[in-house]
């Protein structure tokens, strides 16, 4: 991925990434196996943007933005709630009664917290920190994708430091288990 860029326009650029994968479900009629293709490709999206928010975004707003730690907790509410959803889609393929309204409740979860984030704490975030500190998060939630998971680990801790201890190891496993399965890839 690699984006570049401080780390509102990172995330931002994540997120624009998503919604495209959901209009590429979207389009495709149900039960058609490259629904869970797709489905694969945002949870894994997903996920390493999640563990990247968590390591780095979150403190950021809890130490710069007035009432940053009700923020920061109602944001990681969010990506529990979408974990355990990712999760339960895992275990579904595409012609599963079960896919559809999971994905459904995904896309309208994701959704609603992407523009939350954008409408409220994105502002409020670049408000608070100097060019400098975001440009230096961006660094760091690109460094932290690189080796994030990239299933849904719903058990994992969400908060520093056991979240930067435990996720590169989980990535790697993940990582591996998604080039020996082909996860993710197209036909």
């Amino acid at each position: 991925m690699g984006h570049g860029g401080n780390v509102i326009d990172e995330l931002v650029t994540d997120h624009r990434e998503v919604e495209e994968l959901f209009g590429k479900i979207e389009e495709l009629p149900p039960g058609h196996a490259d629904r869970k293709v797709y489905a694969d490709q945002v949870t894994m999206e997903l996920v390493r943007h999640s563990v990247a928010e968590e390591a780095y975004l979150y403190p950021a707003v809890r130490e710069h933005v007035p009432d940053g730690d009700a923020l920061a907790d109602r944001e990681l509410e969010d990506h529990a709630t979408a974990e355990r959803t990712m999760k339960d889609l895992e275990a579904c393929d595409a012609g599963d009664p079960e896919f559809d309204r999971l994905i459904g409740s995904l896309m309208s979860e994701i959704r609603g917290h992407i523009a939350d984030e954008e409408q409220n704490l994105f502002p409020r975030l670049r408000a608070a920190c100097s060019a400098e500190t975001l440009d230096q998060l961006g660094e760091k939630v690109r460094q932290a994708k690189k080796t994030a998971p990239t299933r849904p680990h719903p058990a994992a801790p969400d908060k520093p430091p056991a979240n930067k201890l435990l996720a590169p190891g989980a990535g790697m496993v993940d990582r591996l288990r998604d080039a020996m399965s082909g996860r993710g890839k197209l036909g």
